[in-house]
């Protein structure tokens, strides 16, 4: 069951690619690695489950509705760190989303600098 919602994942990211012209290159620099391993992974050819898969298929679907409840529930790094890191009370959640909130401004910061270095972020 798991790898049918792997596999229905990756085509809506690869149908997702198709309408917004998001080129398998663009996916790659942002996420350090190579158009290839991109391409196996958007084409379905045999990929089992990776972390570059998981990355993809982030990437992808904040172009088309942002990041989902089930995007986050189906991520298990972000769930393992949250489940170490936070001890269950409010105010620690609380403080935890602020941490999360402020890494938007870290990469808001980047593309600026990337932007100034004459680089595209």
């Amino acid at each position: 069951m798991k790898d049918q919602v792997i596999q229905a994942r990756v085509i809506r990211a690869r149908d997702i690619c198709k309408q917004r012209g998001i080129t398998q290159q663009e996916i790659a620099h942002a996420l350090g690695a190579s158009q290839s391993q991109v391409s196996r992974i958007l084409c379905s050819a045999g990929v089992k489950r990776s972390r570059l898969q998981e990355e993809v298929c982030l990437y992808v679907e904040r172009f088309d509705v942002g990041v989902t409840a089930e995007a986050v529930r189906s991520n298990d790094e972000l769930i393992d760190a949250i489940r170490t890191t936070w001890n269950g009370t409010a105010a620690h959640a609380k403080a935890l989303s602020a941490v999360i909130r402020s890494l938007a401004a870290l990469q808001v910061g980047a593309c600026h600098q990337g932007a100034d270095q004459g680089e595209h972020a």
